[in-house]
């Protein structure tokens, strides 16, 4: 009997240990300062410039639950550690490294060799090198954990809002809502665009899928704004985490907030839903003094970073809508629940 002729490196199956290799270490790849030590061993060990403190947030996305199946690996690279990005962006952090579970249905190579494609370009943008991880079988489940640096007093704490402070957002909401209403067909989307739909979905995608985590405006605001949040489960939703954690309320001025060209398209309910309970922006939510405006003003500028003032918070509990005609309304400040 003929021996079997050898498997190729390309058709080799994959062990864990050869993925990992194949795809997730990078030798020769610069250490960054903050990593003493990064994949190889049982820990990483991460060096934080003397004087700071470490920021750290871990975020899970879930086939089904947080992105639809077959989703562009290399969006889903992105997207993975942007989320985990933005939540140092929220906190004034300097990122400096992360760490990757991630359980696969199979040893896909050419999904794989997608997937860190994009999860790494990321990375590199910013300085945020991968330093350790685990692989295993099951249900496509990406769970990153990053870590970052900051001064310490310099936190955009949630229970640091005051009455009186100016209410600002980057960039826009609602666009990421959208998009997922046209992908799942919803009619109340289909009917707003109309033939439209189809050649609009690319850009609204792109906000869906590969959204930017606003870090250099986070770091640019650290020691300046009083509270922060990023945007990911609804504006008011969000906002409502702040309020609860500050104990006060706060108006919106409806008239105040961005509006990008799709939805202004949308009838003015469904509007206003997509931009104060959409979810997937990861926008920055942040307050700031009064006094501090142009010094706002200046942090937009120099992080390159579209920033609006939306409104502002009250003493008195409560999340209010604030229209042209000035009859201010009641607005939940319900967000997205995996639970609810």
């Amino acid at each position: 009997m003929n021996a079997p002729a050898p498997l190729s490196e390309a058709s080799r199956p994959a062990g864990e240990f050869d993925l990992i290799r194949r795809h997730f270490q990078r030798p020769g790849h610069p250490r960054t300062p903050g990593v003493a030590l990064g994949i190889g061993d049982d820990c990483a060990l991460m060096a934080p410039r003397a004087g700071h403190q470490l920021a750290i947030s871990t975020d899970m996305l879930v086939e089904g639950r947080h992105f639809l199946p077959g989703t562009d690996p290399v969006a889903l690279g992105h997207k993975a550690l942007a989320v985990n990005l933005s939540d140092l962006a929220a906190m004034g952090a300097r990122p400096l490294g992360f760490t990757l579970a991630l359980a696969l249905p199979d040893a896909n190579d050419p999904w794989l060799a997608a997937f860190a494609g994009g999860l790494f370009a990321l990375a590199d943008a910013h300085a945020c090198p991968l330093v350790g991880g685990d692989t295993t079988r099951g249900p496509l489940n990406i769970c990153i954990t990053v870590f970052g640096e900051l001064h310490p007093g310099h936190a955009l704490r949630r229970d640091a809002a005051r009455a009186g402070d100016d209410l600002y957002l980057s960039g826009r909401t609602g666009e990421a809502r959208l998009a997922l209403a046209l992908l799942r067909g919803e009619p109340w989307a289909l009917q707003a665009l109309g033939s439209d739909a189809l050649q609009t979905l690319p850009d609204l995608g792109q906000r869906l899928d590969r959204p930017t985590p606003r870090l250099a405006l986070g770091q640019a605001l650290a020691g300046l704004a009083h509270a922060a949040i990023d945007v990911s489960d609804g504006l008011a939703g969000d906002l409502g985490h702040i309020l609860s954690a500050s104990d006060l309320g706060a108006e919106i001025q409806l008239g105040s907030l961005p509006v990008a060209p799709a939805l202004q398209r949308l009838p003015p309910a469904q509007q206003e839903d997509c931009l104060l309970h959409g979810g997937d922006d990861y926008e920055l939510l942040f307050t700031a003094a009064p006094d501090k405006r142009e010094a706002i003003e200046a942090a937009a500028l120099d992080s390159a970073t579209p920033v609006t003032r939306i409104g502002c918070l009250t003493a008195a509990p409560g999340l209010w809508a604030v229209p042209a005609d000035g009859q201010r309304r009641a607005v939940p400040t319900r967000g997205f629940d995996h639970f609810g």
